[in-house]
């Protein structure tokens, strides 16, 4: 019987419950289970299986779960087998992630996270913790959203040395930058748009600055590419001066533009960049898109939704299943 406790629940943790509730599916994949633990910022509930369609409808009405241990003290006192860690990112430092991670890796237990902020800060302490107690840290979530890019390269292309990795990574951009693109309004006039369909944050900076795709990159870059890099080793440039008139020029020499993240050697860049038309990374809406560059596949092209608490939701089942599949083949 696989324990699971979720930690964080806003769009993505009551996305992950939704499919959690269908148990008919899930057991299939992974065997028993059953949730001991929900925890949001405001409150939990702890049970030796938990009601998630009785959790959801608390959270719906009172927009909170009812005051109850803390992250911490679930962690300490209650026994489960994989943390769902779901919390904000936050970039300077990983908190309060960071902290949850390390105490669930200490404690023994799987982790799978959809949290940028601890592996941008620490993902090689991370890894070397999850190895040294013999559990897994996994992290699909981070980058991409429903797009398979982690488990592609380690698994599918193990073997292969990954020379490059060139994207989109941030879908709020790239509908801003697509939609520029074919209505050439001005950046302001979209965004407003994308806010108002909930594309985009109240506070876009994280995305339109290129704060988010850089974060991305470094995760990218450090486990795919044995690097060991920071944010700060990022140089990034985001899409806030881009003008309906840079899209026209563009357009007549056959070009588009669009937020590209790379990493080549040890070169790690963010920032808005002219792609012919014919490029597969001419994609347009809330697409994510990966350009892989290794030495025996050569090219390896990949592209899925990267907006959204379905998307990312999907991710995290996805290592869910990837952690017991093997256990339930058996």
């Amino acid at each position: 019987m696989i324990r699971i406790a979720i930690f964080g629940f806003g769009a993505v943790g009551r996305g992950v419950a939704k499919v959690l509730m269908d148990r008919r599916r899930m057991e299939k994949l992974i065997g028993e289970y059953r949730v001991v633990a929900v925890a949001d910022s405001k409150g939990s509930i702890v049970s030796e299986c938990v009601n998630l369609k009785e959790v959801l409808e608390i959270k719906e009405k009172k927009g909170r779960l009812p005051k109850g241990m803390s992250v911490e003290e679930i962690i300490d006192e209650v026994e489960f087998d994989v943390a769902l860690e779901l919390t904000p990112t936050n970039i300077d430092t990983g908190e309060p992630g960071l902290t949850h991670i390390k105490k669930c890796l200490k404690k023994g237990s799987h982790v799978v996270t959809s949290n940028k902020g601890p592996l941008v800060v620490a993902y090689k302490e991370l890894s070397k913790m999850a190895e040294k107690s013999g559990v897994k840290l996994m992290f699909e979530a981070t980058v991409g959203g429903a797009m398979p890019v982690i488990k592609l390269i380690k698994r599918d292309l193990a073997g292969n040395k990954i020379l490059s990795i060139k994207g989109i990574l941030n879908g709020t951009c790239n509908y801003i930058l697509s939609k520029m693109e074919k209505e050439k309004l001005p950046y302001r006039v979209i965004l407003s748009e994308a806010k108002e369909l909930g594309i985009a944050e109240a506070n876009e900076s994280y995305d339109v600055e290129g704060i988010d795709s850089a974060a991305k990159l470094v995760i990218l870059a450090n486990s795919l590419m044995d690097m060991d890099v920071k944010f700060e080793d990022v140089e990034v440039r985001g899409i806030t001066n881009i003008t309906p008139e840079a899209f026209e020029i563009a357009l007549e020499k056959g070009y588009t533009i669009r937020l590209i993240a790379e990493v080549d050697g040890s070169t790690l860049r963010v920032s808005p960049k002219l792609i012919p038309l014919s490029n597969p990374l001419c994609i347009h809406g809330t697409l994510n898109a990966i350009l892989i560059k290794t030495d025996l596949a050569k090219e390896v092209f990949v592209i899925g939704r990267g907006a959204g608490s379905t998307e990312t939701a999907s991710a995290v089942i996805s290592d869910l299943i990837e952690i017991y599949s093997c256990e339930v083949s058996r």
